[in-house]
């Protein structure tokens, strides 16, 4: 048995019947470039899963919990619940980081400490637990890890997802709407990585990263927001 496996288990109180799940959950596609012979796969199909897999729990979650709350008010705190910026606070809290097989290159460039690289990596997680275990698994950590942060999220007056906040701190501090470009793409169809960068007028205020255009904007809204809001 892997000791750092063990380690992990014991963190997130989740017992694997097949350890190999786990692992396969951790492997970031930088770790393939210097592991080609390894006939390892990434976790993007794991993350695949278990993001279908998160919206489906916070969806019944807060349907269950807020029978006041709107359809739209539903689906803002469930945005919020889900971003990228709230998974990664969790994955960060739990150590996840020291975990990832990563490139020594994505290392080197702070990547055990990248939003997306965590966030995606929790939602990896989630899909291995759910492959491994079922549903019943995947209820018990969820309920554990991220039922405190609803109960933060829903204590707000307004639920507001990041590209949201951006755009008010924007308006407010400099009278005009962000808008976000398309910096580059790399990688294969199916293994696309995107950088995004958040703009006020033609500056340049904070770019994001994410393997879907969407998941970059959000990452690139949060840096920038934290970035005027300084």
């Amino acid at each position: 048995m892997n000791p750092q496996l063990l380690q992990l288990q014991t963190k997130i109180d989740i017992k694997f019947k097949d350890e190999s799940k786990l692992f396969q959950a951790l492997i970031h596609r930088s770790y393939l470039n210097e592991n080609k012979d390894s006939h390892l796969q990434s976790n993007e199909r794991y993350e695949f899963l278990g993001d279908a897999v998160l919206e489906l729990w916070a969806t019944e979650k807060l349907f269950s919990l807020f029978p006041q709350f709107s359809e739209g008010v539903l689906t803002n705190l469930r945005s919020l619940v889900v971003c990228t910026e709230n998974l990664a606070k969790i994955a960060t809290n739990l150590g996840l980081g020291e975990y990832i097989q990563l490139s020594r290159g994505e290392e080197t460039h702070h990547g055990r400490t990248n939003l997306s690289i965590l966030a995606d990596t929790f939602e990896s997680v989630i899909g291995a637990i759910y492959l491994d275990s079922g549903n019943k698994a995947v209820d018990k950590f969820l309920k554990k890890f991220l039922t405190p942060s609803i109960t933060l999220i829903s204590q707000q007056k307004i639920f507001k997802d990041p590209k949201s906040q951006f755009q008010e701190i924007a308006q407010s501090k400099r009278g005009v709407t962000p808008h976000y470009l398309t910096i580059s793409e790399s990688g294969p169809d199916h293994q696309k990585t995107f950088e995004v960068g958040a703009y006020i007028d033609s500056e340049l205020i904070a770019t994001g990263t994410g393997n879907s255009k969407q998941k970059a904007e959000e990452s690139a809204a949060i840096a920038a927001t934290a970035k005027l809001s300084s």
